[in-house]
């Protein structure tokens, strides 16, 4: 289960270091197998290998009605290994289509990381704290 947040770098190559808390149970989940995608807010998904077949055969079973998403998803899908320094590439297009520069946040979401722009991310928790949680936390208490 990852959760938590990072705030790390991308390098010159555009590569990040996984953090070592999260290193250990991908080496031992995936060995260090992951796949990164698209997705819709604007970030980009990163799970672990074993994880994204299992998704990934949901995905293909979408209706005809979300393709785009399909699309989404699928298509912009990339299989990468950490290196024996725990670093991934982040494709130059995967980059691109999250408006990746340099400073990005990793966030433990469960059963993969979302991987963020920072300044994207602030802007969107921003905007989900404006617009309040409406009805999700009726029933939860902190």
């Amino acid at each position: 289960m990852f959760q938590g947040s990072n705030a790390l770098t991308l390098d010159a190559k555009g590569r990040i270091s996984i953090p070592t808390r999260h290193r250990d149970a991908l080496l031992q989940q995936a060995n260090g197998s992951l796949t990164l995608t698209r997705h819709p807010d604007g970030c980009l998904l990163v799970y672990p290998r074993s994880v994204w077949e299992a998704r990934r055969e949901e995905i293909v079973r979408f209706p005809m009605s979300a393709r785009g998403l399909q699309r989404l998803l699928l298509g912009h899908a990339q299989d990468v290994d950490m290196d024996s320094a725990g670093r991934v590439l982040v494709a130059p297009e995967l980059r691109a289509a999250a408006g990746m520069d340099r400073d990005v946040m990793l966030m433990g979401m469960g059963s993969h990381f979302e991987l963020w722009d920072a300044d994207k991310l602030a802007k969107s928790e921003a905007q989900a704290m404006a617009d309040g949680v409406g009805d999700v936390l009726n029933n939860f208490s902190f």
